[in-house]
């Protein structure tokens, strides 16, 4: 009689439309075979294995052991965040930002992907998603119920977009338009002039642009904001987060920017959900955003050893590569002997024991591509590289 009632009971469509993350459902395959002995090293997820600056942590600890550290805290973080956040902009992004009116801090910027597309589409509004690009954007745009027009990112066209493509879409009907640059996970960098065109042609068509910047700091000379082009806040939201740059990803500290009326819509489709974030974490967000730029350059300095060996993989593999991409990543297109990315990413997960992504969970543009990450320490890159060599020569 129990299972006649659950039989009766559907999920809503918004459910039925999206599907587990492909992270989520690698990760339990790659654990059940570390149950059996095979002792993947993973060089899937973008997430820094290293710790955040020692001061960091110590400002949390310190805080937290405050009896009045525990409460509810503002929807709209502490004036604190907002401050550091701000000036942090004005340093490295030369941009300007009211902290009382033009940032709002977010539980990483993946919730603010969500909360921003709720605050500006309704179901059945257009939004531009590229191809290939975070699987995000795909599926809150989903359970939104929004119609997805995906735009063509290409090797051919260096990963930016056809503009031409893009006006011969029905763009009376597009809300949003997600970009973001450094390009995830091509590893393409920013340009002013790349940002000039978006922000042109998100006011010519009354299209708001979000430009999602998590990766600006890694492996990337000069810090680029979508924002420090005139008149930008206008139609232009920017996400940031310190999960990449500040070796938080647990933390889930973020924030977005824009003009205060984009702001005070995001906040309240967010004040409706959480009740803040952590004072003790906030304080230590402070501490993370007051770093010199000597955190960032010894942080670089590890990655691009990393990178050296990441590259070596992609040449063990016969991948072709750029190297000139900034981010967590090298993203290389396979050789022509295998049928797709999922094919050589199979082989090598269940030949040597190493687990690399198949360009295709990032939009059918990216079939031919696999993904390498960074967040490895040197010595199981090492062991990587020497595993799939060994494969190779089976």
């Amino acid at each position: 009689m129990q299972n006649a009632i659950y039989n009766d009971i559907v999920p809503a469509h918004r459910v039925r439309q999206i599907k587990e993350y492909y992270f989520s459902v690698k990760l339990k395959e790659i654990a059940s075979l570390n149950a059996q002995g095979a002792g993947i090293i993973s060089l899937g997820v973008g997430g820094p294995d290293r710790p955040p600056h020692p001061a960091v942590v110590d400002t949390l600890c310190r805080e937290a052991l405050k009896p009045e550290a525990h409460g509810y805290q503002p929807y709209v973080g502490i004036p604190a965040l907002r401050a550091a956040y701000a000036k942090w902009y004005k340093k490295y992004f030369n941009v300007d930002l009211d902290p009382d009116s033009e940032i709002q801090p977010l539980i990483g910027s993946k919730e603010g992907i969500l909360h921003t597309t709720l605050a500006f589409v309704n179901p059945g509004d257009g939004v531009l998603v590229p191809n290939p690009g975070y699987p995000t954007y795909t599926s809150v745009s989903k359970i939104a119920e929004a119609v997805i027009y995906n735009y063509d990112l290409t090797e051919d066209n260096n990963w930016e977009p056809d503009f031409d493509a893009l006006e011969r879409l029905p763009l009376e009907r597009v809300k949003l338009m997600w970009v973001n640059y450094p390009h995830m996970p091509t590893g393409h960098k920013a340009s002013i002039s790349l940002f000039e065109r978006l922000v042109a042609f998100g006011k010519k068509h009354n299209i708001v642009i979000v430009n999602d910047n998590p990766y600006s700091f890694i492996l990337h000379r000069q810090q680029l904001s979508i924002l420090s082009v005139p008149g930008a806040k206008d139609i232009a939201i920017e996400m940031n987060s310190l999960s990449k740059s500040h070796n938080m990803p647990g933390w889930r500290m973020g924030m977005v920017a824009s003009n205060p009326a984009f702001i005070n819509w995001i906040l309240k489709v967010k004040s409706n959900v959480d009740s803040g974030q952590y004072k003790p974490m906030m304080l230590a967000a402070v501490k993370a955003l007051e770093c010199d730029s000597s955190w960032y350059e010894e942080l670089n300095a590890e990655y691009r050893k990393r990178r050296v060996i990441a590259e070596r993989i992609m040449d063990a593999l016969g991948c072709h590569y750029d190297k000139e991409q900034a981010g967590l990543f090298v993203w290389g297109r396979i050789p022509d002997r295998y049928a797709d990315a999922g094919e050589l990413a199979d082989d090598v997960l269940y030949q040597a024991h190493v687990f690399v992504v198949p360009g295709f969970i990032f939009g059918s543009n990216g079939n031919r591509y696999i993904r390498v990450s960074l967040c490895a320490s040197q010595d199981n890159l090492r062991e990587a590289l020497n595993r799939i060599n060994q494969y190779i020569k089976q």
